[in-house]
C-alpha cells in the first residue's frame, strides 16, 4: 500500500517497487498525465497521440491514460512494452479502479491485462492498445510516437536500461517534437538523454521526489 492509498507490487529480491511508495496513482498522474500527455496535447495538439510505454507493468499508466482520453476525447494509440508480464494473481489484488473511482471501467482494466500480446485491441472508439512482450534493447521503432512514458525500474537495480544505447532507441522511436517523460532525475540519466540529442528539462517531481525529467526531440 502506498501513501495515497493505491497499491503497488514489491520485488523482494531487488527491494524495488513498480511505483512510488509515496503514491502510485499520484506519481502516474503527475509524471505521465500532467507532464507528458497533457503537455503534448496542449503544446503540439496532434490529432492522434501515439504513446510508447517502457514498462507496461501493472497497467496503471495505461489505465489512467485511457480514463484521460475518455474524459477529453483524446484519440490514443498506446503501445506498452513489457519483458516480464505481471501475473494475473497479482493483478487481481491491485485497487486502481476503486481508488480512481472508476469501478464502472473494471472490465476495461481487466481486458488490458487479458488481451493478447502482440495484437492491437480496440478498448474504445478513441483508444487502441498493443502490448508488446520484448526487451527494451529489442525496440527498433522509427519516428512512430509522439510521447514515451519511460517507466523502467530504477537505475539502482537496472542501470543498463538508463544508458545512451537505450535513449538512442527512444530518440529514434519519436517523431519530431516527440516527448519523453520519466520519474527519474539523476544527472547520469539527464546526460545520457542529452548525448543522443534530446533537449532535457528538469521539472518538479511527484510527491516525495524533488525533480523529474522531460526530454523533447527538437529535430
Amino acid at each position: 500500500m502506498t501513501k495515497d492509498g493505491s497499491t503497488t507490487i514489491h520485488l523482494e529480491d531487488w527491494n524495488e517497487q513498480y511505483h512510488s511508495t509515496n503514491g502510485a496513482i499520484q506519481e502516474a498522474m503527475h509524471v505521465f498525465i500532467k507532464t507528458g500527455l497533457q503537455h503534448t496535447k496542449n503544446t503540439f495538439n496532434p490529432d492522434q497521440i501515439h504513446i510508447l510505454e517502457i514498462g507496461f507493468g501493472t497497467g496503471l499508466n495505461a489505465f489512467v491514460t485511457y480514463l484521460e482520453a475518455k474524459k477529453h476525447n483524446f484519440h490514443i494509440n498506446y503501445h506498452g512494452v513489457e519483458a516480464y508480464p505481471v501475473a494475473s494473481a497479482e493483478i487481481t489484488q491491485l485497487n486502481y479502479t476503486q481508488e480512481l473511482k472508476a469501478e464502472n471501467e473494471r472490465d476495461t482494466f481487466e481486458q488490458m491485462h487479458a488481451c493478447e500480446w502482440g495484437k492491437e485491441t480496440i478498448l474504445a472508439d478513441n483508444f487502441k492498445l498493443t502490448k508488446r512482450q520484448q526487451f527494451f534493447s529489442e525496440i527498433n521503432d522509427q519516428e512512430q510516437f509522439n510521447l514515451i512514458y519511460f517507466d523502467a525500474f530504477g537505475a539502482r537495480v537496472q542501470p543498463e536500461l538508463w544508458s545512451v544505447e537505450i535513449f538512442k532507441k527512444m530518440y529514434e522511436a519519436l517523431q519530431k517534437n516527440g516527448v519523453l517523460v520519466t520519474y527519474a532525475a539523476k544527472g547520469s540519466v539527464r546526460r545520457a538523454m542529452q548525448e543522443v540529442g534530446f533537449n532535457v528539462e528538469r521539472l518538479p517531481g511527484p510527491p516525495g521526489k524533488r525533480e523529474m525529467l522531460r526530454a523533447t526531440k527538437i529535430n
